[in-house]
């Protein structure tokens, strides 16, 4: 065989999986998404059985296919109402760094009933994965990116947290922040809590463990969990836990990575040390101010967006300011 040969040959393998992965699997009931083979991940968001890609036939674009499997009918029935309520307001939620919520709805043709929605692409990949490459590159974050970054999450949690009633991410963490190629921060997994806190024994598997995935136990605050927690969600939900997890992704994405020294769990004193190492006492303040073990100390997303660290007054030239001085005088 010639070396042309080869290459064609190869080629020709490649064409053949790509047309694998594009193979149509399913429709959804008004035909405009179509399911496709290809798996992709959209960060750790537990619940979800399958993410694939799909295509939206009206805009000609990939979307996300995501499906959650229910273990019951029965319980899937009793909780229809209130998924649908969540759902639809999940619709509208509409922001520049959020990742966008097309579709929803329910299926129960199978043994299993299940819930698909439709989540927009984000083909750039995570934040995590940015941070990891500019690591290996030897590279140091840029301060203005860091600013840039900060302000766009804030952006988004300040919106989601000023709903009715206010939105908890409950699962913001560097892997399910995803950034575009031209630098446009999004947050994803905004659907999380849905599954897990409102009925996650009705979801097939053990969702309702998802905080004892040992590497992002680091980004949950020491509150996220225990009883009385889960009494004062009953009131109103509670937005610190966002800002608890938003102060250890904005120290990472200052350090890069915090290091965990082999060991699967990053622990209290590798936050601690990776704290210390910032340089910008400003940065420090900002970052610490997040992480308060005391959720009432902790300040909002909208304070946060008015910190000195990124709210910058810049000076204004005026020129008709002499004249505005001599008629006042």
């Amino acid at each position: 065989m010639t070396m042309s040969e080869e290459k064609s040959s190869g080629s020709g393998g490649k064409e053949e999986e790509s047309e694998d992965e594009s193979e149509i699997l399913e429709e959804s009931p008004c035909g405009r998404w179509q399911k496709r083979k290809e798996q992709v991940s959209q960060g750790n968001v537990p619940g979800i059985e399958t993410a694939s890609l799909a295509m939206d036939t009206e805009e000609g674009v990939e979307v996300v296919w995501n499906e959650v499997q229910f273990s019951d009918k029965k319980v899937f029935k009793s909780h229809e109402d209130r998924m649908r309520e969540m759902f639809e307001s999940l619709m509208h939620v509409d922001h520049p760094n959020i990742v966008k919520f097309h579709k929803y709805w329910l299926d129960t043709r199978e043994s299993r009933a299940r819930v698909i929605f439709i989540t927009e692409y984000m083909s750039s990949g995570s934040l995590k994965q940015f941070l990891k490459k500019t690591k290996k590159n030897h590279k140091t974050m840029n301060v203005k990116a860091w600013k840039r970054w900060c302000t766009q999450i804030l952006s988004a949690l300040s919106y989601l947290h000023s709903c009715h009633p206010p939105i908890v991410h409950g699962n913001l963490t560097c892997d399910t922040i995803f950034i575009q190629h031209n630098g446009l921060i999004k947050i994803g997994s905004v659907w999380h809590r849905l599954f897990v806190n409102v009925f996650p024994e009705a979801i097939y598997g053990n969702v309702q463990h998802h905080r004892d995935d040992e590497t992002n136990q680091h980004y949950f605050a020491p509150e996220y969990g225990c009883n009385e927690f889960k009494q004062v969600q009953l009131i109103q939900d509670v937005c610190s836990i966002d800002i608890f997890a938003f102060g250890i992704c904005t120290l990472e994405m200052a350090v890069l990575e915090i290091q965990a020294n082999g060991d699967t769990v990053v622990s209290k004193e590798a936050i601690t040390h990776a704290a210390q190492s910032l340089e910008d006492p400003l940065i420090k303040e900002f970052t610490q101010s997040c992480v308060r073990m005391d959720a009432k100390k902790r300040p909002t997303a909208h304070d946060l967006l008015f910190h000195r660290v990124l709210f910058e007054v810049h000076s204004l030239k005026l020129a008709g300011c002499p004249l505005l001085y001599q008629l006042s005088v």
